[in-house]
This record gives structure tokens, C-alpha cells and sequence, in this order.
């Protein structure tokens, strides 16, 4: 059985060839297509990188926060009720401090990039 290169290191090896040797040779529309594939395949890294330990980190402050056990969807179900029926809002202790590290967690993975991001991590 082979464990190397993982998924993840295979994937990075492909976008980092394709933005590298490819993305320069390409132009126009095409091009472009070529950088939103490279695009998906560094987010499909991220994912595979960060997503697991943000959603574990996710529901545990969830059930900490509801005191209650379940799925991350399930928890973010009652969640989302809880703040629609006015049982919950930001004065709740703990709750602006999870949607607030959600947020950031998500960013980590979806937009890495974005400026406000990057600000909030320099704080």
C-alpha cells in the first residue's frame, strides 16, 4: 500500500503546475477559465486541510453554547430556530464569540485572501 503523495499534496501539485507552466501560455476567456479551475482546486486543498478541525471546533462550542448533543447541522439547526423564535440573540453569552470565530474559520477556507480577513488576523 502507497500513502504518499496524500490527496492533499496531489492536488497542490497540480494547481501549482497548471498556475506555473500552463496559466502563462493561456490567454483570454480560456485563461480565465483556467484560473477559476486553479482557483477550486486551492479551495478543494483548503478544505481538506482546515474544514475538519473548524467544523470539530464548530460543534463543540455549539453544544457548549446550547447544551445539547447532535450533528454539526443538526446543532446549527437549532441554533438558526433559537435565534428566529428571539430565544437567543447577541447578548447571550458565548454566541457573538462563535459566529464570530465561525466566520473566521470559513474565511480560512473559502477566502484566505479577502482583506478584512487578513486584518482581523493581524489584530
Amino acid at each position: 500500500m502507497q500513502d504518499e503523495p496524500t490527496p492533499t499534496e496531489l492536488i497542490k501539485a497540480v494547481a501549482d503546475f497548471l498556475r506555473s507552466e500552463i496559466a502563462p501560455a493561456i490567454k483570454g476567456h480560456n485563461g480565465f477559465k483556467l484560473r477559476v479551475g486553479i482557483n477550486a482546486l486551492d479551495l478543494v486543498t483548503r478544505q481538506l486541510a482546515l474544514a475538519e478541525a473548524g467544523d470539530a471546533t464548530e460543534a463543540a462550542r455549539l453544544k457548549q453554547l446550547l447544551g445539547i448533543d447532535g450533528t454539526l447541522m443538526e446543532l446549527n439547526r437549532v441554533l438558526s430556530e433559537k435565534i428566529a423564535g428571539g430565544e437567543v440573540d447577541l447578548k447571550t453569552p458565548g454566541l457573538s464569540e462563535h459566529l464570530w470565530q465561525t466566520t473566521m474559520d470559513k474565511l480560512a477556507v473559502d477566502q484566505p485572501n479577502y482583506a478584512s480577513y487578513k486584518r482581523e488576523l493581524g489584530k
